[in-house]
């Protein structure tokens, strides 16, 4: 009796010295592949402990198999066991390779550098795609291992049976799940939106912090979070800052009185811009863009690499104007005049019209003007008006 346990201990063993020499020969393999990369060390240290759990659930059943004693009967226990682990290690190891080929393809492409719109796509689709696949490796696997029992395998082929039913009555209960599940795979394949974009949406301005599959995450500018479902972005309009490129102009707007001197404010802006790190020399404009209501609407246009340096750009550009006005204009501080006069002053002596000429009275144009908005009206005289009357 104690040889057949004595056999099964030898293949038992064998089998996990074979399997931690394949493992071992595996990563040496791998790294001589690719010696000047630094790949191949990540995918040893992303995958190793999924692969060896792979290689001795093999060895193990390799070694139940072929040393269990004849005599007991358990063999059909034992493979179903080996089966559901195995499958389970399998999972774990075709997501360790998921997360190392997305961790590879983030490490190529940064998002803290100026110009970062393709990392910033890549980043975001690979995210999507990473969780897309480990929930299908995670439902598979799952259901493989469900498939094993005979009792699951019966009602699996029921509930196939009834798909067209179960189809409809799971899509009118998850309507809502999956519409944003889908909106959240538009947004990152159609481009629309990516993490780390710049959007203003509901009046709040912040970036985009995180993309799932069915809602987003907006970090506001004052360290505020604002979530929000998928199916948004896909049915309401929104402002991205960033969707071509992080370089934006900004304005300052003043009202100032009459007597202000736009050359002279002009020089002032020069010459701030000049020494300030926050322009990026794009275009930097002052113009007076209106003229009415007792002020001089004076609108500055600057530029900046991004939306935090235009805002702060914006704020010191207008503090050094209001600045330069204060010292150097005074008198073109925005004031409001009020005329004080004697009410009988300024009233015509006579006020018969004077009959200056109009636009439809005053002489013959302008009376050939007003008939062709009037229309002759015909009078008819009361003797004629029945031709029956006696007379």
């Amino acid at each position: 009796m104690s040889e057949p346990w004595i056999r099964f201990c030898i293949v038992l063993g064998v089998s996990v010295a074979a399997a931690l020499a394949v493992t071992v020969l595996a990563a040496v393999a791998i790294r001589l592949a690719a010696r000047r990369r630094s790949w191949p060390r990540a995918l040893v240290q992303r995958s190793r402990a999924s692969f060896r759990a792979t290689m001795l659930v093999v060895a193990l059943w390799v070694a139940l198999a072929n040393a269990l004693p004849a005599d007991m009967d358990v063999g059909g226990l034992v493979d179903r066991v080996m089966t559901i682990l195995l499958i389970a290690a399998t999972g774990w190891l075709l997501a360790t390779l998921v997360l190392f080929a997305s961790d590879l393809a983030l490490g190529r492409y940064r998002i803290d550098v100026p110009d970062n719109r393709l990392a910033r796509k890549v980043r975001t689709q690979t995210l999507i795609v990473r969780r897309l696949a480990i929930a299908i490796i995670v439902v598979v696997a799952i259901g493989a291992a469900l498939l094993t029992f005979p009792a699951v395998r019966a009602v699996g082929a029921s509930v196939l049976a009834s798909a067209g039913i179960a189809s409809i009555v799971a899509g009118l209960a998850a309507q809502s799940v999956l519409a944003n599940m889908f909106a959240g795979i538009q947004l990152v394949f159609s481009d629309a939106l990516r993490v780390d974009d710049v959007v203003v949406v509901e009046g709040e301005w912040g970036r985009v912090g995180e993309i799932t599959l069915s809602y987003v995450v907006l970090d506001l500018w004052d360290d505020r979070r604002l979530v929000l479902p998928c199916t948004y972005f896909t049915t309401t309009p929104f402002q991205n800052w960033t969707r071509q490129g992080s370089e934006l102009l900004g304005s300052v707007e003043l009202d100032l009185d009459w007597r202000v001197s736009p050359a002279s404010m002009r020089a002032h802006l020069d010459a701030v811009l000049a020494t300030t790190p926050l322009w990026d020399g794009r275009a930097g404009v002052l113009q007076v863009t209106e003229a009415t209501g007792g002020f001089v609407r004076v609108r500055i246009l600057v530029t900046a690499k991004d939306a935090p340096t235009l805002f702060d750009l914006r704020c010191v550009v207008r503090e050094a104007m209001v600045a330069w006005v204060q010292r150097n204009a005074p008198d073109a501080l925005p004031v409001q005049r009020v005329v004080l006069a004697d009410p009988a002053e300024g009233q015509p002596d006579d006020p018969t019209p004077t009959g200056e000429v109009g636009l439809f009275t005053g002489s013959a144009a302008a009376e050939a003007r007003a008939s062709s908005f009037t229309q002759a009206i015909p009078v008819i005289s009361p003797d004629r008006a029945d031709p029956d009357r006696p007379g």
